[in-house]
């Protein structure tokens, strides 16, 4: 029996007050057991299962969320394309959502931040959609990326000056998952609210955890207090912008639109910056290609949103009407997950998942259709910086640890790697205001001069001898200035690379 001709929901053909007939025996699209659809949120492996899923249903596949709650998870590209790109037939509005109907998804669902309709433009349609995206869309092109370049490195310095003399660190929890919401905070317009705290909160809700509900309402706090400050303050910044818009935003769907790109960018840059550095550590052809200028960083961080994409799965889009899917038959009011993994090693587009896909964008991290991640090239501008930048930093650092070593939790919507522990050589601090290089770590030898010996390190076991005084030689007189050209102007290249990298 194949779900083709029975309904995730069960939906009645007379409609939702009609009674609803119950699944054959054995259909794949009800309960657990033999041949059921599988429990994502149980899996260790989603890379295994979406295979597994694939080679048993096709490019649309019967699966099950927590407490038993039924969706189809998409996994062809092709497939996962015509799910974002056709809104006449898809949408992100979940109160059509026919579980959630019926109240099989509890108040307390840990999904629920996620799957909830809120007033934001990633659950908005038709008009009210383009209202909300054209605030989003002017906030993000009021953006100024050369001083967020400029802004990204100063954060560099700031947070790699934290762990910088130790010689050693993690770089996924003192590093990847700190840099993004340092700059993110500055972006929406409350640097002050970064910390620890915020930083444990936003990955709580990521995870979909037992806390995560708390972990969204704090990270709303704080939220709402900008949006709050924002309306008596007015500034230059995201959270400016979104209100002074001619959509004109209530401060709800102002703090909710923060969130939004707030957790999407904080996510999905501090994965993309963990793995594309696990990357760099774990295989020497990759990292040579970068330092041999075979590979820019962009390529590099284009190459990894193919082969890990920050987000495997993202919730939700759910059938406006009876339609057909990658072989299902899907009925009004079923819930589909649109899953960028699976989809991005598709074997009809990507035959060889261990091929090179530089310069090719058409991988799905970003999602795709008028709900396409408006704040992508945000997270591309961190990503791309951190990695430069530190690399700049410590350009020694070495994995500490065998590769096999490394681990990764998973939960539906990403993987993400636990920890990344390297060693280097102890560096002093730098300013921040600095661009980030390991050529300036030397302090200045201040009592060595031409004809001198150079002093050697070491204890001092005898007091030193006082100098002679010294006479100061008379001054001379200098000679007028010779007549110069004008010095040709700095390499076109140069200039661009210095703008670029926001210096």
């Amino acid at each position: 029996m194949t779900p083709e001709s029975h309904s995730l929901t069960g939906d009645s053909p007379t409609g939702t007050d009609g009674p609803r007939p119950g699944p054959p025996p054995g259909c794949p699209a009800h309960g657990p057991g033999p041949g059921g659809p599988a429990r994502l949120h149980e899996s260790e492996d989603l890379r295994k299962l979406y295979e597994e899923l694939r080679d048993r249903h096709g490019p649309v596949a019967p699966v099950l969320v927590h407490d038993d709650v039924p969706m189809w998870v998409v996994l062809g590209h092709a497939e996962s394309q015509q799910l974002v790109r056709t809104p006449a037939q898809y949408c992100k509005d979940s109160r059509i959502w026919s579980p959630l109907r019926d109240g099989l998804v509890k108040p307390d669902h840990p999904l629920m931040p996620h799957i909830a309709w809120q007033p934001m433009c990633a659950h908005a349609e038709g008009d009210e959609h383009k209202r909300l995206r054209a605030a989003i869309d002017a906030a993000v092109a009021a953006t100024d990326f050369r001083g967020l370049r400029r802004h990204v490195n100063r954060s560099v310095q700031r947070v790699v000056n934290r762990f910088c003399e130790a010689g050693e660190a993690d770089l996924v929890g003192q590093y990847a998952e700190h840099l993004p919401m340092a700059v993110m905070c500055h972006v929406l317009g409350m640097p002050d609210e970064y910390d620890d705290r915020i930083v444990e909160a936003a990955r709580d809700m990521i995870r979909g955890t037992e806390t995560a509900i708390a972990s969204n309402a704090y990270v709303m706090g704080a939220l709402e207090r900008l949006t709050a400050r924002r309306r008596t303050e007015p500034m230059d910044d995201f959270a400016g912008h979104l209100i002074a818009h001619p959509a004109g935003l209530t401060d709800e769907e102002v703090s909710q639109h923060l969130r939004v790109v707030l957790i999407a960018a904080y996510e999905a840059t501090a994965n993309l910056l963990a793995n594309v550095l696990r990357q760099v550590l774990i295989d020497p052809r990759f990292r040579s290609q970068l330092n041999g200028g075979q590979m820019t960083v962009p390529q590099a961080v284009e190459q990894l949103l193919w082969d890990e994409p920050p987000f495997s799965t993202i919730f939700a889009y759910y059938a406006k009407q009876e339609t057909e899917l990658g072989g299902q038959r899907i009925r009004k009011g079923d819930g589909l997950l649109f899953a960028p993994a699976p989809a991005n090693v598709d074997p009809r587009v990507r035959p060889d998942p261990t091929a090179d896909m530089q310069g090719n964008r058409s991988h799905l991290a970003f999602g795709g259709g008028p709900h396409e991640c408006p704040g992508q090239d945000i997270g591309r501008t961190i990503a791309e910086v951190g990695v430069d930048a530190l690399l700049m930093r410590l350009p020694d650092v070495e994995l500490s640890v065998d590769e096999e070593e490394l681990s990764f939790t998973e939960s539906i919507a990403s993987r993400h790697l636990v920890e990344l522990p390297v060693h280097f050589t102890p560096r002093p601090q730098q300013d921040v205001t600095q661009r980030p290089s390991h050529e300036n770590d030397t302090p200045r030898q201040r009592d060595w001069h031409i004809g001198a010996a150079r002093p050697q390190p070491g204890p001092v076991t005898a007091a030193p001898v006082p100098p002679e005084p010294r006479v100061e030689p008379p001054v001379p007189v200098p000679p007028p200035p010779p007549v110069t050209e004008p010095a040709p102007p700095r390499n076109a290249w140069q200039r661009f690379l210095r703008w670029w990298r926001g210096y």
